[in-house]
């Protein structure tokens, strides 16, 4: 018998694609014209991540370099300037960015050599450089090399090391920095002493984060529910979400949480404004509520007003607020339970801005 040696491995393709506003250019079609279903962000098949802020995108490509588009206000693009663009345009020239972060304004990353690193707007502090100076191109945050996790929120910031502590600066109102005071600080500053914290997410002014035993923590402005508490109290340092250990994925808009359970499961809480928590209505809720019984979600995304998720089979799925076609689903319709997008089965993964949407697949 001759031996026929298997043919080489392919990597699988991945393109990107936009929807929803396009204001600024951030859906990347060298345009401004907003889109009501997916379209893909030319031709290349090498995109790993991606993020979505107010206005603008970042995003990576698997040979680590680090691309950004759509508004540069203050220097949020990281291109040394405050012009907007239409379409993707590299970071600099390196090859080593690993982790990315778009908050509401400002925006994050994290290097393979474990730096972090920040640009954008900085009025509160919060890309914790020890200042509220603007920067246009990234900035090293200190000179540790023990980063692992960051997330920006609106005027606040989180992240986690390699040793599992939990670190946050920025504005503090509400008690979002979850150090039990109101005070303001321009650099990280650890949020008690626990080397357990595994996930981030941050909202408009909350925050929250998942430990290593599975148990779901949160803390901050709790206007609409967002504490996942069962009430509105707002609470300055990490309170535990219920008692269950299985909690797996987290991720927040502005004024609404979402999460996957290790059981598939998918679960939502706060506000309920055009039916952002896909349970059938707009009613608020201050406690986990599931979505459906289904236990195939995979993937969460969560914007101003809509939420997206992924399921095992492929499949990419939207609800909440579509004024701007955001949902993808070809209309400016509301929805307030899931619906699929499209017919695809190979969407790998997906974020979602303040009013716009992207997807790797």
């Amino acid at each position: 018998m001759v031996y026929t040696p298997p043919p080489p491995y392919t990597p699988p393709a991945y393109y990107l694609w936009s929807w929803g506003q396009n204001n600024y250019g951030q859906l990347g079609l060298g345009n401004t014209t907003d889109r009501s279903s997916p379209v893909q962000v030319g031709a290349l098949t090498t995109w790993s991540s991606i993020d979505g802020g107010d206005s603008q995108t970042l995003a990576l490509k698997t040979d680590g370099t680090m691309w950004s588009w759509g508004n540069n206000g203050s220097g949020r693009l990281g291109l040394g300037d405050t012009a907007n663009r239409s379409s993707p345009v590299q970071i600099g020239a390196l090859t080593t960015w690993s982790t990315i972060s778009a908050g509401l304004y400002s925006s994050f990353a994290i290097k393979t050599d474990g730096t972090m690193w920040a640009w954008g707007p900085n009025g509160q502090g919060h890309l914790g450089l020890g200042n509220t100076t603007v920067y246009s191109s990234p900035k090293q945050i200190g000179s540790l090399t023990t980063w692992s996790k960051i997330k920006g929120g609106r005027l606040h910031t989180l992240a986690i090391k390699t040793d599992g502590t939990l670190w946050a600066w920025g504005n503090p109102n509400y008690g979002r920095l979850g150090l039990g005071n109101t005070t303001y600080y321009s650099s990280p500053k650890q949020v008690g002493a626990l080397t357990s914290w595994l996930n981030i997410a941050s909202g408009y002014g909350h925050s929250l984060a998942t430990k290593t035993d599975g148990t779901l923590w949160a803390w901050g402005y709790n206007f609409f529910g967002y504490l996942g508490q069962g009430n509105t109290t707002n609470q300055s340092s990490p309170v535990q979400i219920g008692a269950l250990t299985n909690w797996l994925k987290i991720t927040s808009g502005y004024s609404h949480v979402q999460a996957i359970k290790t059981d598939g499961t998918m679960w939502l809480w706060g506000y309920n404004g055009n039916g952002r928590l896909g349970d059938g209505t707009t009613t608020n809720k201050s406690s986990p509520v599931q979505v459906g019984a289904l236990t195939t979600w995979l993937n969460i995304a969560a914007g101003y007003g809509h939420s997206l998720a992924i399921k095992t089979d492929g499949t990419v799925w939207s609800w909440g607020k579509n004024g701007y076609g955001q949902l993808g689903d070809g209309t400016t319709t509301d929805r307030s339970s899931p619906a699929q997008v499209g017919s695809l089965t190979n969407w790998a993964n997906v974020a979602a801005g303040f009013n716009h949407t992207l997807a790797i697949g």
